[in-house]
């Protein structure tokens, strides 16, 4: 563990999303808020399930529209956000977000995404006016949550092989391509390479030990680790369409892939 100076403490916000607190995830969740905090930074925690987090979108999010006026869902949470009229949860899990220099999300795969109840806080938190939207800067970039990290911590029940290139779920960086170009990139989070912990139905404690020093690498390197390099969306590499240029990217390079820039471009 890397103990750091006042000038470098931080704050850091963990969001953690499974149902059985005695969880390899919740063990996880456990070990990264310690393991930061003996570290000397500064630890939140969201335990969406202890939480008894509300997973759906909903008039009730927004107490002051009217029940007779039609839900435009994002256009009545930008007017709710901007006069801070959001439900009382979302508005402290939005501070809380505010208030962190960087967030990990811990969650188990389940079809190939994140559970509902944390997709739940996705939809609910990141609304318009607060994550995006004409009041904040362009998405994919500088935008409205830049200058905060983002990592996911994810286990996973297959083998590791079966989310490689050629692995028949395909890869895990186009698995995980939602969350972290679609929501962290997307409103200016800067992503880091997922941790994920594979082959987790039998997880034996030998692996475990092993599992927890390799996170522990991870946890200390969360501030100064190389991120993904995704493209910026005003940095030149897309027309006005929102489309990559052509000729921008690598020779052979395809599909979401294309939104990397490439080693050594900058």
């Amino acid at each position: 563990m890397n103990e750091v100076t006042p000038r470098e403490r931080k704050k850091i916000l963990v969001v953690s999303a499974h149902p059985e607190p005695r969880s390899l995830n919740a063990a996880l969740a456990s070990f990264a808020v310690g393991h930061l905090r003996a570290a000397g930074h500064e630890v939140r925690v969201s335990d969406l399930y202890a939480m008894k987090w509300k997973a759906t979108v909903d008039a009730d999010d927004f107490p002051e529209h009217a029940p007779d006026r039609r839900l435009h869902v994002m256009a009545a949470s930008e007017r709710a956000t901007l006069a801070g009229r959001l439900a009382p949860d979302i508005a402290a899990e939005q501070e809380k977000v505010r208030w962190s220099d960087a967030v990990i999300l811990q969650f188990p795969m389940w079809w190939f995404s994140v559970p509902a109840m944390l997709k739940g806080w996705i939809d609910r938190v990141f609304t318009s006016g607060f994550a995006y939207g004409p009041e904040v800067p362009p998405p994919y970039g500088d935008s409205a949550l830049a200058g905060r990290r983002a990592l996911v911590s994810v286990t996973v029940g297959a083998r590791e092989t079966a989310f490689s290139d050629r692995g028949i779920h395909g890869s895990l960086a186009d698995v995980l391509h939602p969350v972290q170009h679609g929501l962290f990139w997307f409103t200016g989070m800067t992503p880091l390479e997922p941790f994920a912990v594979h082959g987790t139905n039998e997880l034996p404690q030998e692996r475990y030990a092993a599992t927890q020093a390799a996170y522990a690498r991870r946890l200390d390197g969360l501030f100064t680790e190389r991120p993904v390099p995704y493209r910026s969306l005003t940095g030149g590499d897309y027309d006005h369409d929102m489309r990559l240029l052509p000729g921008v990217e690598s020779p052979g390079t395809s599909g979401l892939g294309l939104h990397v820039r490439p080693a050594g471009s900058g």
